[in-house]
């Protein structure tokens, strides 16, 4: 369960990274206006790959925020060829620590 709830999250990020990139391709970039509507598909497709999540509204995004942190890094990296440095790991490492506890720690009700 943890693996298809990791895995939806990395679907939901390349989404949206994906559609919002495209998008600052058209308006930054002054590329095709296809590109725009290549972006608002991967963005409209993003909100329904995150309803898949097992976890509560709140939580879930809550935890995506982490793991959009790390994709990010890592498609700056890939695609824009900025090397990401040992502070950029470093806070890619403490939003993973965050989205694990968030997500898969036991829990115990609050009485």
């Amino acid at each position: 369960m943890i693996l298809r709830s990791l895995l939806y999250f990395v679907m939901a990020g390349l989404c949206e990274i994906g559609g919002g990139y495209l998008v600052w391709q058209w308006v930054r970039e002054g590329k095709s206006s296809w590109l725009a509507l290549g972006g608002a598909i991967l963005l409209t497709a993003y909100g329904f790959v995150a309803t898949l999540q097992p976890a509560n509204f709140g939580r879930a995004y809550a935890a995506y925020g982490g793991i959009f942190i790390i994709l990010s890094i890592i498609w700056g990296w890939k695609i824009d060829k900025v090397i990401p440095d040992r502070m950029d790991w470093l806070g890619a490492a403490i939003a993973l620590a965050g989205v694990l506890v968030i997500m898969y720690a036991p829990r115990t009700p609050i009485q």
